[in-house]
């Protein structure tokens, strides 16, 4: 018994190709942009440039909203954002929830941004002073 397919109209047939050809990256893509799109809002990058300073200890909620000046509701939304993109864990201490930066998922997204700068060819030095840097975004 031979099957028959049904012809599919070629703007369809280039579609899915496309869909499938563009689904073959890495998860490595997907992961990059979602942690991206959670710090790309003005309180999110706050927060989790606080738990950064913060350091491996974190933060409770309540401290940050104080930091910040963030109502509880804005944070928890924010926060959940950042969870989500994977750049902020939680753990819970009794009755508070600690919040830390993932150093690790930082660490793989700023590897992955630059893993083919400059050709190869060493870009800045690893140390970059400040005054060179001041009001530019590297």
């Amino acid at each position: 018994m031979m099957l028959k397919l049904a012809k599919v109209p070629r703007s369809l047939t280039l579609h899915l190709y496309f869909d499938i050809i563009g689904n073959m990256e890495t998860n490595e893509n997907q992961s990059a942009v979602e942690a991206l799109s959670a710090l790309a809002q003005e309180h999110r990058l706050a927060i989790f440039r606080l738990l950064v300073q913060a350091g491996r200890s974190g933060l409770p909620a309540g401290q940050i909203a104080r930091q910040l000046g963030l109502p509880p509701s804005s944070l928890s939304f924010h926060l959940s954002h950042l969870k989500n993109g994977g750049v902020v864990s939680d753990e819970r201490d009794g009755r508070s929830i600690i919040y830390r930066a993932d150093f690790q998922a930082m660490n793989r997204l700023m590897a992955f941004l630059l893993e083919n700068c400059c050709a190869g060819d060493g870009c800045l030095p690893a140390q970059v002073s400040k005054d060179h840097t001041e009001g530019q975004i590297l």
